[in-house]
Order: C-alpha cells, then sequence, then structure tokens
C-alpha cells in the first residue's frame, strides 16, 4: 500500500461479474482471512470496527459546530486543535493523526475535498457520500471549485476567497460554516439541528431557523 493510508473505501470498484462481489472486496476479504490466519487481528475486532464505521452520523460534528458558534472561547480552541475540542465534547474524533477545523466567514469560503481518494472525518461526519468519492467531484473541486459550489446552491460573492482543503490520510478537516441569520436566539441544540454534514464539508450553507423561514 502508498504511504497513502486511510480507513475507508477507494474508488475502486469494478463491474462484478457473474452476480460476485467487486474485485476491491474480494481482495479485502482475502486480506481479512489472512491475517485472522496469522494471528494478526481477531474476526470479532474487525466486525467492530465496521460496525463503529457505520454508525456515525454527522450528530458529532453539528455539536462541535454549534458549541463554536455559542462560545467564541472554545471557537478559537477548536480552530487551534480540533481533536482535543471534540475530546473535550466527549466525542471521538477518529483515527486520523491531525483534525483541523477551518471556520467561513463574511471574506473566506473552505471547500473540502479529498483529490486521491475520500479521506474524510467519518468519526464526525458519518460515512462520506457518493458524489464526494466520485472522480467528477474529486478533479472539479480543484479545476472548478466555484462552478461546483454553484451546482450545490451556493453562489459566492467575486470578492470572496474560495479556499479548496485536500484532505490526506494523515489530515482530516472540518468546516464551521457561518451561523445562519436569525438563530440568536436559538439554543446549541436547536443550533445544531441546523448544521448538515454539506455544510462541514463546505458545499452548502447551513439551514435557516424555522422561524426566519416563516
Amino acid at each position: 500500500m502508498s504511504d497513502h493510508q486511510h480507513d475507508h473505501d477507494h474508488d475502486d470498484h469494478a463491474p462484478i461479474a457473474d452476480g460476485g462481489e467487486p474485485p476491491a472486496a474480494a481482495r479485502v476479504r482475502a486480506l481479512e482471512a489472512l491475517l485472522v490466519e496469522k494471528g494478526l487481528i481477531a474476526r470479532e475486532d474487525v466486525r467492530e470496527r465496521i460496525d463503529w464505521l457505520v454508525s456515525r452520523t454527522p450528530a458529532d460534528g453539528a455539536r462541535l459546530v454549534a458549541r463554536a458558534w455559542v462560545d467564541p472561547a472554545f471557537r478559537e480552541r477548536m480552530l487551534a486543535d480540533a481533536r482535543a475540542a471534540a475530546l473535550e465534547l466527549g466525542l471521538d474524533p477518529g483515527p486520523a493523526p491531525v483534525l483541523v477545523a477551518v471556520e467561513n466567514t463574511a471574506s473566506v469560503h473552505h471547500m473540502v475535498v479529498c483529490t486521491l481518494c475520500s479521506c474524510y472525518p467519518r468519526a464526525l461526519l458519518g460515512p462520506p457520500p457518493a458524489w464526494y468519492k466520485s472522480v467528477p467531484y474529486r478533479s472539479r473541486a480543484v479545476s472548478d471549485p466555484r462552478g461546483v459550489l454553484a451546482e450545490f446552491g451556493v453562489t459566492l460573492d467575486d470578492d470572496v476567497e474560495l479556499r479548496v482543503l485536500d484532505s490526506t490520510a494523515d489530515i482530516r478537516y472540518l468546516v464551521i460554516p457561518r451561523r445562519p441569520a436569525g438563530s440568536e436566539g436559538s439554543s446549541e441544540d436547536e443550533l445544531a439541528a441546523l448544521v448538515t454534514r454539506d455544510a462541514m464539508i463546505g458545499v452548502a450553507q447551513p439551514a435557516a431557523p424555522a422561524a426566519a423561514r416563516s
């Protein structure tokens, strides 16, 4: 394996022949069987890890963002060390050595991609969406990021700087989106409910409070 190792699937799914499993899945299954046979891992540990991965949702990331919105001191700690900030709230930040939080403002907008595959903070955001792993997103997020954002319904003013962040096996990113207007009286739990997975990737804005939509 190259030095770009990860806790996710590659975009490596050739057509399934004769109703069998994809080649990538067959290779993983064979590798697992070999490691179990050699006593390097236990099958139960593999199943436990898989169950942990599929149980993740964007809720933990949303909790981090909501706390950052209501607590400026926490926001600064999160921007300085997002892994430590997650642990401060009792959240599991996942296995990536470095978790970096970035803040969208009126003048700067961040958008996250993994150009090599789909590195992504699964522990805080849940499994990555299919479009995040797709070749078109991974290439166009770099070559035409404003066009990609427009397709997601996000149009930035010309004077807003757009920064595209490329995730790696060692560094994962989480975007703190701009707090929506009209949410000043919302509780922290209500704010967390406005934060979507896509907003924490940087391809969407948080939902507006119900009062603001009415």
